[in-house]
C-alpha cells in the first residue's frame, strides 16, 4: 500500500487520494466534515478504501462517524468501492441518482458493462468483487433533494450530459460543487504556474453534448467559489474553465462528426485528433508541460473519450 495522501481544504472538505490504477493523483474521495460527522462522496474502487480508513482514522473520526457515502454516479472508478465501503460504516447511508440506484442494490449490469469496456482480466484487476448494498440502506436523490448532515444542508443537481445517472452535490456552507465527471477532468500534474487545466470526460455509455452543455451552465449559475472534481479535486479558475470546457465539448463534436469509416478505423482517427486538440489546446493555454507529457498523462482519457464519442454517434445514427 502506498503513503496516505491527505489534502485539507477549508469548511471541513479534504481530499483523500484513492490511488486508482495505483497511481497517485487521478482520482479523489472527498470527505465533507460537520462536528465530528461525515459525509465521504465517491469511493474510489475497494483498493481504495484502506486510504479512506486510514484518512478518517488520521483525523480522529471512527467508521461509525460516516453518516452517508454518496456516489455522484455508478461508473466503477467512482463507486466501485461503495460496497465494501457501506460493510465498513455501519451508520451510513448510500446516497445515489434514481437511475443509479438499481445497480448498487444489483450490480450485475453494472460490472457487465464495465467488463465490455476493459475485459474480464483488467476489470477484477482494477475493481475486485463489486459488492451489493442492501435496499434499505440506499437513499436516492433526485433533483433538488436535501440531505442535512449535522446542521449542514447539501443539495442534491441532476446533472446529465456525462452520465444519465449522475448528480452534483452544491454544498452552501462552502460554496462548492462536488462535480464527479460533470465539470471535466484536471490533473495538477499539468498545471503550470499556478493555472489550471480542464478537459471534459466523454466516456462511454451516455455521453449527450446539450445536456453536458447544459449542465455546466447549471453549476455556473450557482455562483460557486470552487468546484471539487473526482479528477483530481480543488479547481477555482471557474469562469475560464467553463468556457474552456464548453469550447471542447463543441470540438468533440466536430472531431465526432467528420471522423468517418467505421469500427477500429474510425477509433483510431478519433484517438489522434483528440491527442490534437488536447496537446494543442493545453500549450496555447500555457500549459509548460510538454506534448509528450501532456499526452503521456492523457492516454487513458483520450481512449475513453474516444469511446463515448464512438458510442455517441452510433446511437444517433440508429436514432
Amino acid at each position: 500500500m502506498d503513503h496516505l495522501i491527505l489534502r485539507q481544504f477549508d469548511h471541513g472538505i479534504a481530499a483523500v487520494d484513492a490511488f486508482y490504477h495505483g497511481h497517485p493523483g487521478h482520482s479523489a474521495i472527498h470527505l465533507v466534515e460537520q462536528d465530528g460527522r461525515v459525509a465521504v462522496i465517491d469511493t474510489g474502487t475497494n483498493h481504495s478504501l484502506p486510504y479512506l480508513l486510514e484518512a478518517l482514522e488520521t483525523k480522529n473520526l471512527a467508521p461509525e462517524n460516516v453518516d452517508y457515502v454518496i456516489v455522484t454516479h455508478v461508473h466503477l472508478d467512482h463507486a466501485g468501492g461503495a460496497g465494501m465501503a457501506m460493510h465498513r460504516f455501519p451508520n451510513a447511508r448510500l446516497v445515489v441518482h434514481p437511475r443509479g440506484a438499481r445497480h448498487m442494490a444489483d450490480p450485475g449490469k453494472l460490472i457487465a458493462g464495465t467488463v465490455a469496456v476493459y475485459g474480464e482480466e483488467k476489470t477484477r484487476q482494477v475493481y475486485g468483487e463489486i459488492l451489493p448494498i442492501p435496499a434499505e440502506r440506499i437513499v436516492e436523490a433526485p433533483d433538488d433533494f436535501t440531505l442535512d448532515l449535522n446542521g449542514r444542508e447539501l443539495r442534491f443537481l441532476d446533472t446529465p450530459g456525462h452520465a444519465r445517472h449522475h448528480f452534483c452535490v452544491w454544498d452552501q456552507a462552502s460554496r462548492s460543487v462536488f462535480s464527479g465527471d460533470s465539470f471535466g477532468i484536471s490533473y495538477r500534474e499539468l498545471d503550470s504556474g499556478g493555472k489550471e487545466f480542464v478537459i471534459p470526460a466523454t466516456t462511454p455509455v451516455q455521453f449527450e453534448p446539450a445536456a453536458a452543455h447544459a449542465t455546466i451552465d447549471r453549476l455556473m449559475a450557482l455562483g460557486p467559489g470552487r468546484i471539487y472534481l473526482t479528477h483530481f479535486s480543488r479547481i477555482t479558475q471557474l469562469e475560464r474553465h467553463a468556457a474552456d470546457l464548453h469550447a471542447l465539448l463543441d470540438a468533440h463534436v466536430r472531431i465526432a462528426e467528420t471522423a468517418g469509416g467505421t469500427g477500429e478505423e474510425r477509433h483510431a482517427r478519433l484517438k489522434k485528433a483528440l491527442a490534437e486538440l488536447f496537446a494543442g489546446h493545453l500549450a496555447a493555454a500555457g500549459c509548460h508541460a510538454g506534448r509528450e507529457v501532456i499526452l503521456d498523462i492523457l492516454t487513458p482519457d483520450i481512449e475513453l473519450n474516444a469511446q463515448g464519442l464512438g458510442v455517441w454517434l452510433d446511437q444517433r445514427n440508429k436514432g
